[in-house]
């Protein structure tokens, strides 16, 4: 009787210390109310998810040191998780001109251009991807838009130099002379 007694208390005793292990534990999931009136628990639905800028900066980075298809993968990562982010967007499109994807980076301003519109920013960007290709007439028609929202730009000043400079220098094999 004694062996019963004993296993029915161990019983008692478990079923009791379960019950305030599982009140312990919802009483740390639940906090006492806030004297300043808000509730001090924010609920996982009430958080907002902000991606990293860390493909972006990413792709800045590899873009400066000359890695463009590094920087390519960093900005298409970046607009896959933010669709609309211009920056990344510009970036992608640099970054595609320099690996001389100007089917893409064609793309890439376009959808730039529709979510932020023809910025200076855009409008240099594409007349350099234009000069790349070799059309510079177009490039220079994007330089002189870019040059005429923003005069003063010493970026577009030298991109137009740039130009000018390439249509004084064509140079052509000396097999090709008339």
């Amino acid at each position: 009787m004694r062996g019963v007694f004993l296993i029915l208390t161990c019983c008692c005793l478990g079923t009791g210390l379960a019950a305030c292990d599982i009140t312990t534990r919802e009483a740390a999931i639940v906090a006492p109310a806030n004297p300043a009136g808000g509730d001090p628990i924010q609920e996982p639905t009430d958080v907002k998810y902000f991606p990293s800028d860390e493909p972006v900066r990413l792709g800045l980075e590899h873009f400066n040191r000359g890695d463009y298809g590094l920087a390519q993968r960093y900005f298409k990562d970046a607009v896959e998780k933010s669709p609309r982010d211009v920056t990344a967007w510009v970036g992608l499109a640099a970054s595609y001109d320099r690996l001389r994807r100007f089917d893409l980076a064609d793309q890439a301003y376009a959808q730039a251009v529709r979510l932020g519109g023809e910025t200076v920013q855009i409008l240099n960007d594409q007349g350099y991807s234009l000069m790349l290709r070799g059309d510079l007439s177009g490039a220079r028609r994007k330089f002189m838009r870019a040059r005429a929202m923003d005069p003063g730009n010493p970026v577009i000043a030298n991109n137009i130099e740039l130009l000018n400079g390439s249509r004084k220098f064509i140079e052509r094999p000396p097999n090709n002379q008339p």
